[in-house]
């Protein structure tokens, strides 16, 4: 079985927390599956779930460099130079990343308002990219928008590989196959 999640902003990519957080279980209500990756609680957007261990390996783990797409909100109007940085690789404290694709973006039509929104600094603009990895560190995109200068508001996962959010709410599932 392979579901897919739009884990909401503040929730644990996990099914238990001894202080009562908002995790995967109150979402996720299949028995015997697992998240085929992480996602920050401070995070949103599409979580992959199986009880395949197979499967699971195959989607999470970097070493098969599926990709993974993110909308970014970051603070400032992000230059060209930043996304050509990006493009190029970023050197972190762990190692430079892999080039990615770092595009400009704008506020899709589509997307759901954060609760608790986004800090709003009237003289200080926001803007958005879409950012593609293939490899998966801890908090990589957070770390690289950073080091190009623009540190990042919002996070949403919209694609793993070929499964892609399209349309999915946050919280609810959808099974993608049995």
């Amino acid at each position: 079985m392979l579901i897919a999640l739009n884990k909401p902003y503040g929730v644990l990519c996990q099914f238990t927390d001894e202080q009562g957080r908002p995790t995967l279980a109150d979402y996720v209500k299949q028995p015997g599956v697992y998240a085929a990756g992480r996602l920050d609680h401070d995070s949103e957007g599409l979580l992959l779930l199986t009880d395949d261990g197979r499967l699971q390996h195959r989607l999470a783990d970097p070493r098969h460099k599926q990709p993974k797409t993110y909308l970014v909100q970051v603070d400032g109007a992000i230059t060209d130079e930043a996304l050509a940085a990006l493009r190029r690789g970023v050197p972190l404290n762990d190692g430079p990343t892999l080039p990615a694709q770092a595009v400009h973006a704008t506020e899709p039509e589509w997307l759901w308002p954060r609760d608790p929104p986004v800090r709003f600094r009237r003289n200080i603009p926001t803007s958005w990219l879409t950012l593609t990895l293939r490899e998966g560190r801890n908090r990589q995109v957070r770390r690289m928008t950073a080091a190009v200068g623009f540190p990042t508001l919002r996070l949403i996962r919209v694609r793993i590989g070929e499964h892609a959010l399209d349309g999915l709410a946050p919280g609810h599932v959808r099974v993608l196959a049995r």
